[in-house]
């Protein structure tokens, strides 16, 4: 049995212009998928766009902010408008590299509000742009990234977790309110993984402990992940919705 072709389709893929973003965007081009690569560093989104181009695949950038309603709505009608069609949305864009460590009484209520809006209400606004073509088509697939900080409970990094939790209980909530349209839902839930993205607050002696937590014990990359985002994003997860999966090397078990 092989995995079904997604060749022809479209996917808009937010925070797509570095990280674990531009990993799902140029998987996606490599399978043959019009890729949207939005990002709110328009450079960044042209940057993975240019690079996808190049090796023969067919992307377009935007400078999308996640957080604007007039934004996420342009950013779903330039999809449409470039590739007829939008099938998947890979809702990527998050506030975490930046984020300092600090316990939750020490964050500013500022860097709170800003995580919480970027990183759940995104998820919110981006997807509520995406369904009313999704429905007309009569299928789709929305992609969350959460965290596999929620389960861990991870100390530290409360408006984070918190953000993230909410992805997952809003993922389980529109599986159940998008069902009926044959448009599934479901979250990927990422240990940390190596990109290009510095980490400065991570230390070489914490990452060396977190590998070892691992069952797996070697650093997490972006292709441990595309592929399980390529599956939520296809037709062999047609009957799966309203889940979350843990991808971090067998940390935590859900």
């Amino acid at each position: 049995m092989t995995a079904h072709s997604m060749a022809g389709q479209a996917v808009i893929v937010t925070g797509g212009g570095q990280g674990l973003g531009r990993a799902f965007a140029t998987r996606f081009a490599a399978e043959g998928l019009s890729v949207l690569v939005a990002d709110i560093r328009h450079e960044a989104a042209d940057a993975v766009a240019a690079e996808i181009t190049a090796a023969g695949g067919t992307a377009r950038a935007m400078h999308v902010d996640v957080t604007d309603e007039p934004s996420c709505r342009a950013m779903c009608e330039a999809a449409l408008s470039a590739f007829g069609r939008l099938d998947i949305l890979v809702n990527n864009a998050s506030i975490f590299s930046t984020l300092k460590m600090r316990p939750f009484t020490e964050i500013p209520t500022e860097e709170w509000r800003q995580v919480i809006d970027v990183n759940l209400t995104g998820v919110f606004l981006a997807s509520r742009a995406a369904v009313p073509a999704m429905k007309e088509a009569g299928r789709g697939r929305i992609v969350n990234i959460a965290s596999a900080v929620v389960p861990m409970g991870r100390p530290n990094y409360l408006h984070y977790v918190s953000s993230k939790a909410g992805v997952i209980g809003m993922t389980r909530g529109m599986a159940r309110e998008l069902g009926g349209w044959n448009i599934t839902v479901n979250a990927v839930l990422p240990g940390a993984t190596d990109t290009e993205i510095p980490r400065e607050t991570v230390s070489p002696e914490q990452r060396a402990t977190l590998i070892a937590s691992r069952s797996i014990q070697r650093p997490g990359t972006p292709d441990d992940l595309t592929g399980v985002v390529r599956f939520f994003a296809s037709e062999d997860s047609s009957f799966v919705t309203g889940q979350s999966l843990v991808v971090d090397g067998g940390t935590v078990f859900l």
